[in-house]
C-alpha cells in the first residue's frame, strides 16, 4: 500500500498569504507516493528517493536524532538572521531524514526493525506545486500506516508544518492544508474555507526551476517590501475578485483577476524577465497567466506558470522551449492507496 499525497497551484495571493492576506489554492492530480516496508537491521532507516537524488542512503536511530539536534540548531541561528534557509537542509534526504525522526520520537514510536522508506513524486521539484508539503505529508501517512496509528488532522498540521518550516523558512501553511485535505480553498491566516473546485480550462507550464529557494524569495520579498506595504491589500482585493469569479464560474473575470496578480507580483521583484516577455505574450494572445509558487529573485526561471486560456497556449510555450501540461483538480487530499 502507497501514501499519496497531491501536489498544489496557488491561483491567487503569493507571498500575500505570508503576510495574513487571503489566498486561493487548489490541489491538483501531481502527487509524490511513499512505501514504507520492512528491510535491513534493526534501528536502521533507509532512504531510496529516485527522483529526488541517485543513490540510497542509510541511518542509524542515533544518527537520525543526532541530525535532527543539529537541524533545530541550523534553523535557530536562520531565525537569529546568521544562516540561510539552505544551509538548515542541505540535500534532498535531509527532509526525509528530519520528517521520519521527527513523527518517530514525537508520537515515542518503536522502530522494531530496520524500514525502507521509498518516495516517488511527478510532482516538479522547487516550481510551486507544494512539493516538500506533498512529499512530508505522504511519508506521515506512510508512517501512520506502517505503525498502525490512527493519525489525527492536528498531527499532520503539526509535523508537517515543523518539517516544512527546515525547507522554507516560515511556511504559511496552506501548501499542507491543500495536499492534506485536496480540493480547493481560500486560506487565510491558518483557516481554510472550501471553494468550488474550478471548471475553467487550465494549463500549467514549466518554466524551469528558479536559481534560489522559495525560503529566500520570501525572504528577498520581506527584506525589500516588508509587512506593513499597502500592496498586501490590493494583492488582497485582487484574491476576493478572482474567488467571486470562481464562485460564478465567469471566465473572464477569473482571468482579469489573475491578469491583476501577475501585475502585483512583478512589482514585489519575483517574476524574472523572461517570464514577464512570455507572460505578455499569452495575454497578446487572449489568455491570462501568472507564477504559481514563489517565483524567483534571480536567474531566467520562476518555477510553474498557470495558465487560464480557451485555446491550449502551445505555440508561445515551443517559441521559449517551456514544457507545457494539461492539469486537473484533485478533490481528496493524503490518503492510502
Amino acid at each position: 500500500m502507497k501514501a499519496v499525497a497531491p501536489g498544489k497551484l496557488i491561483l491567487s495571493g503569493e507571498h500575500a498569504v505570508v503576510y495574513g492576506r487571503p489566498a486561493l489554492a487548489m490541489a491538483v492530480n501531481r502527487n509524490a507516493q511513499t512505501l514504507i516496508t520492512m528491510e535491513g537491521t534493526a534501528d536502521t532507516v533507509s532512504f531510496d528517493l529516485p527522483d529526488f537524488s541517485s543513490s540510497t542512503e542509510s541511518f542509524t536511530l542515533r544518527a537520525l536524532r543526532g541530525f535532527h539536534s543539529r537541524v533545530q540548531r541550523n534553523y535557530e541561528e536562520f531565525l537569529a538572521g546568521r544562516l540561510s534557509i539552505r544551509e538548515v537542509l542541505r540535500k534532498p534526504v535531509d527532509l526525509f531524514q528530519f520528517a521520519y525522526i521527527t513523527v518517530l520520537d514525537g508520537l515515542h514510536l518503536k522502530m522494531g526493525g530496520g524500514v525502507n522508506v521509498r518516495m516517488n513524486s511527478n510532482i516538479p521539484i522547487g516550481c510551486g506545486m507544494g512539493s516538500s508539503a506533498a512529499a512530508i505529508l505522504s511519508v506521515l501517512r506512510g508512517l501512520g500506516h506502517y505503525y498502525r496509528v490512527d493519525f489525527r488532522p492536528e498531527w499532520y498540521s503539526r509535523y508537517s508544518l515543523e518539517v516544512e518550516n527546515m525547507q522554507h523558512g516560515r511556511a504559511s501553511g496552506l501548501d499542507t492544508y491543500v495536499s492534506m485535505n485536496g480540493g480547493c480553498v481560500r486560506f487565510q491566516e491558518g483557516v481554510a474555507e472550501e471553494m468550488p473546485l474550478p471548471h475553467m480550462p487550465l494549463y500549467i507550464v514549466n518554466t524551469g526551476q528558479p536559481g534560489c529557494s522559495t525560503g529566500e524569495a520570501v525572504a528577498s520579498v520581506a527584506t525589500r517590501i516588508g509587512e506593513s506595504h499597502c500592496i498586501w491589500e490590493e494583492f488582497e482585493r485582487t484574491t476576493n475578485h478572482m474567488q467571486k469569479a470562481l464562485v460564478r464560474d465567469d471566465f473572464k473575470e477569473f482571468q482579469r483577476a489573475m491578469k491583476t496578480n501577475h501585475r502585483l507580483l512583478e512589482h514585489i521583484g519575483v517574476v524574472p524577465g523572461r517570464v514577464s516577455a512570455f507572460i505578455a505574450e499569452l495575454e497578446a494572445a487572449g489568455a491570462a497567466a501568472k507564477i504559481c509558487g514563489a517565483g524567483a529573485v534571480c536567474g531566467d526561471a520562476a518555477g510553474m506558470v498557470v495558465v487560464a486560456s480557451a485555446e491550449t497556449p502551445a505555440q508561445v510555450c515551443a517559441k521559449y522551449g517551456y514544457e507545457l501540461m494539461t492539469v486537473r483538480p484533485d478533490p481528496l487530499g493524503v490518503r492510502v492507496v
